[in-house]
């Protein structure tokens, strides 16, 4: 992206901070004014001392040093406000931007989440906003330090030889054309840089996520070699990086150089002329040293520069991709929820790929109903569930939530009045509190172990260390499969929906912890609309209704006794099953 466009992006992001941006660069003007002083200083000092030495007392010396300290306890002043409010400001835009990367975070689809990397995601909202808050804070102060002393520089030499100006102020264009080419190649590098660091994060959340898999394969040696390959190729592009920021900085250097050399050359040649003082000339240098000292600042100032334009445009990309499911305009809550759920020729397919996942799906659901979905793998069982809260929008047709277009309703409403109880629990790095807490934070601790209870859950939460206080550690590794349904299932319990899905909550689980959820699910689907994915057919007999799904419609449905009649797909699917369930001979 071109700098103008992330800086138009990230400008607005200082309104908050406008008192604090104007005290800061009012500041950055003290400095520079007590710096710009001194020359001025010496020069009389020298002038007066040339012309009559008697003309120099010792009050007059004084009274110079004593207006001199004055001037640097007030550049110290405005020098601490700088470093300490000023780098407060910066952390502040910092967090404001991560706070919005966050919340973007919360709008994006799955689609989104199913194509991009997790450690890309971390990376981009923590590691890369790191050197915003230098930037935000050192950018405009560095540039407005440096405009200010160009300009003054350029006042009071030209006052002294205007050529002698001329000639050195045509070098600093000369110099900046001549550094671009390295800046933007730093630029990139640092682009490489940030990309190389997300992947280096997935990699490494990777293989931490799945220890267990590496340590039961015996892979620890893959994994080092794996991760090892991004390391070095890291050291590469830092290598190349390096390469760029020393050509850059060596380029500065020659042109310091040659500023110098003009300023000797030239002049002492027009103080030999009769056309520069002596004490002009120490002045002259003076302010050369000084303007060459800020040229130098902002070169080094350029590297962070590009670190900060780096993650900006990072944070940019991010923020960029596209919500694709979203509160329409008018969009009004929900309102005393029955549970009656209509397709009307629903047609989905990923927009990544467009296989075509579910085709002209007609049905109606009654309030209280409770239906089972079966069918092959692939089918589009998991696909049409997810459709109900829209974790995605179907492609063609329209889903009703009691007779409301669903997309005609706030995502918050609508979400609150479904419940999810998946077959992949997750549980949040905290408590067993804090986990069943989660369907509904607002409630009181009475009614989290109320929920706890229906869910049949309470019992072995007593047993616990710690009981409801106890850490379940990382996505709940603490726990049994059957203890973290349970707690899964006590969420949903406390959030209290009108409509639930199950999506083969049972299937992981051993028989014991199978019988003890089938009956929390038993106990939480009373009065409300319930769909099931079923992964063993025989825990459905009791389904109102039981729907086939096959070649991405609905192909029979029935009870279990009417579709085990009409023997067809779901019969075949219910004796493969049995055949599979009944122990061998020799067991």
């Amino acid at each position: 992206m071109k700098t103008s466009t992330l800086l138009k992006r990230f400008v607005p992001y200082y309104k908050k901070y406008t008192r604090i941006m104007v005290m800061d660069l009012f500041c950055a003007a003290l400095t520079t004014v007590c710096e710009m002083v001194l020359p001025l200083i010496l020069r009389h000092i020298t002038d007066v001392g040339m012309r009559d030495l008697s003309a120099l007392t010792v009050r007059t010396i004084v009274t110079i040093g004593l207006i001199y300290f004055a001037l640097r306890i007030v550049d110290g002043m405005a020098s601490y406000y700088m470093a300490y409010t000023g780098h407060v400001m910066g952390a502040a835009i910092e967090t404001d931007m991560r706070e919005d990367a966050f919340a973007h975070l919360q709008k994006l689809s799955d689609n989104y989440f199913n194509n991009t990397k997790v450690g890309q995601i971390m990376s981009r909202i923590t590691s890369d906003l790191f050197d915003v808050t230098e930037f935000a804070h050192h950018c405009p102060e560095e540039f407005f330090i440096a405009f200010l002393k160009a300009v003054v520089s350029f006042a009071i030499l030209a006052r002294v030889n205007l050529l002698l100006t001329g000639i050195i102020f045509a070098l600093i264009p000369v110099m900046a054309i001549s550094c671009t080419y390295f800046n933007l190649q730093v630029r990139k590098a640092f682009k490489r840089q940030r990309n190389h660091i997300g992947e280096l994060n997935a990699r490494i959340e990777d293989s931490l996520l799945g220890n267990k898999v590496v340590r039961a394969f015996a892979n620890e040696d893959v994994e080092l070699e794996k991760f090892n390959r991004d390391n070095h190729e890291f050291l590469k592009i830092k290598r190349q990086t390096y390469k760029y920021m020393a050509a850059f900085q060596n380029t500065i250097r020659i042109f310091d150089g040659l500023m110098y050399v003009v300023v000797i050359v030239a002049g002492g040649i027009f103080m030999i002329r009769g056309l520069v003082a002596p004490a002009d000339l120490v002045a002259y240098t003076m302010y050369v040293t000084t303007l060459l000292a800020t040229i130098r600042r902002i070169i080094e100032f350029a590297e962070q520069f590009q670190r900060g334009m780096t993650g900006i445009e990072r944070f940019t990309e991010l923020m960029d991709a596209s919500v694709d499911i979203f509160d329409e305009e008018g969009a009004a809550p929900l309102a005393n929820v029955e549970g009656e759920i209509t397709f009307r020729h629903v047609s989905f397919e990923y927009p990544d790929d467009q296989t075509p996942v579910l085709s002209d799906i007609d049905l109606t659901i009654r309030p209280g109903e409770k239906v089972a979905l079966v069918g092959p793998s692939g089918g589009g069982k998991t696909t049409l569930c997810n459709l109900i809260p829209r974790f995605y929008d179907p492609t063609e047709g329209e889903i009703l939530l009691d007779g409301q277009n669903i997309r005609t309703v706030t995502l918050e409403s609508l979400r609150s009045s479904v419940g999810v109880v998946q077959q992949d629990v997750y549980l949040f790095s905290g408590s067993v509190y804090e986990n069943i807490a989660y369907g509904r934070p607002e409630a009181g601790r009475e009614e989290v172990i109320e929920a706890a209870k229906l869910a049949g859950a309470h019992e072995f939460i007593m047993e616990l260390k710690d009981g409801y206080d106890t850490y379940v550690g990382e996505r709940g590794v603490k726990l049994s499969g059957g203890q973290k349904q349970r707690i899964s299932i006590a969420r949903v319990f406390l959030k209290a929906p009108k409509v639930l899905l199950l999506d083969e909550a049972t299937a992981a689980l051993d028989n014991e912890s199978e019988h003890l959820v089938s009956e929390s699910l038993d106990k939480l689907a009373a009065g409300r609309t319930t769909l099931t994915i079923a992964h063993r057919l025989t825990t459905i007999h009791g389904a109102d209704r039981i729907l086939v799904l096959s070649g991405n419609r609905i192909v029979e449905e029935g009870n279990h006794e009417a579709l085990m009649k009409k023997k067809g797909i779901y019969y075949q699917l219910y004796e493969s099953a049995n055949i599979l369930e009944k122990p061998s001979p020799e067991s």
